[in-house]
């Protein structure tokens, strides 16, 4: 008997404080015009001083925990997708493990910076498919302001802070159909964060945040998400009108707007956070996936697509059956 891995909860958290382009314009020379032309971001928010990458994956977590109408001991696997984690160790995944009170369960993190999450599907459906787990929750929790520095006008437009979750389960229903993941570490300084607590004699005079040579990532990244679109159909001997929904990463509309007319797909079937959350790295395709589930424009028996870029570089894809 076929064994399936089926999303049955969703769940999001995004922090309190919004910040707008017009309160970014006050602190580096930009606008808000300037920004959503070339982003598609209008405002993102921002972790407060007290919160975590753990504690926003709580939130998230006990959502799709309650959606799926679980408990938390029913879980046996906790992924967690996070490139800001709480501490360098333990993970944030045993942290969330104990924030949810579950002792009979695995818990680690992945960091494939923001296609965390697809990884980390990747990885869950791998477990479930081979018997070795039966409840997987998959988390992606960032505080990407944390490592942003407010003074750099490439970055600091970019990126914010939230989380999203799903809870998977073995089934005999079809649910995840198929995963593809790649990674590529040639270009490992167009897009980067150093880690300045183990700094070298060449890096010794970085701070730890995000440097970003932006109009060569965007170009790799449009190419990289066309050929993922393409093996993802081939290998489930789909057409691109078998595609119901696009679920990207929230990185750029004009990525985001190649991939659809790469499935000759409406903007109407994207769904798009980005305007108003940014870019949250490895949580953001779990959130859009759980705002499209919640406000029901993706339906049960739908094909939906999810895919992701970047650092590393990595990227891939998840084709499910929700």
């Amino acid at each position: 008997m076929t064994r399936y891995s089926r999303v049955i909860g969703t769940g999001g958290y995004l922090p309190d404080e919004i910040r707008t382009n017009e309160q970014i314009s006050q602190i580096v020379d930009t606008s808000d015009s300037w920004i959503f032309e070339r982003t598609g971001i209008k405002s993102r928010r921002i972790a407060g001083p007290e919160e975590t990458a753990s504690s926003m994956a709580e939130i998230a977590a006990r959502q799709a925990i309650e959606a799926a109408g679980c408990s938390p001991d029913d879980i046996d696997l906790i992924i967690v997708a996070t490139g800001t984690p709480d501490r360098v160790y333990p993970s944030t995944g045993c942290l969330l493990q104990q924030r949810l009170g579950i002792k009979n369960c695995v818990a680690f993190d992945i960091q494939a910076a923001c296609s965390g999450s697809i990884f980390a599907l990747s990885i869950a459906d791998q477990y479930i498919k081979s018997g070795a787990a039966r409840k997987v929750l998959v988390v992606g929790s960032e505080l990407c302001s944390r490592i942003v520095d407010w003074t750099d006008r490439g970055t600091c437009i970019l990126f914010g802070d939230g989380a999203g979750a799903v809870l998977l389960t073995a089934s005999t229903e079809a649910g995840i159909l198929s995963t593809h993941i790649h990674s590529d570490g040639e270009f490992e300084d167009l897009l980067y964060c150093p880690n300045p607590q183990v700094a070298t004699k060449s890096n010794q005079e970085e701070a730890g945040y995000i440097n970003m040579r932006g109009n060569e990532v965007f170009k790799v990244a449009v190419n990289t998400l066309g050929r993922i679109v393409d093996e993802t159909l081939e290998a489930n001997n789909m057409e691109q009108s078998d595609i119901d929904w696009l679920v990207p990463h929230q990185a750029n509309t004009r990525i985001i707007a190649a991939t659809a007319k790469k499935l000759k797909m409406s903007m109407d079937n994207v769904i798009l956070t980005l305007e108003n959350q940014g870019n949250t790295s490895s949580a953001s395709v779990l959130l859009a996936l759980n705002e499209g589930v919640r406000d029901g424009r993706i339906q049960r028996g739908q094909v939906v697509l999810l895919e992701a870029f970047g650092a590393g570089f990595t990227w891939g894809s998840a084709l499910i059956k929700y």
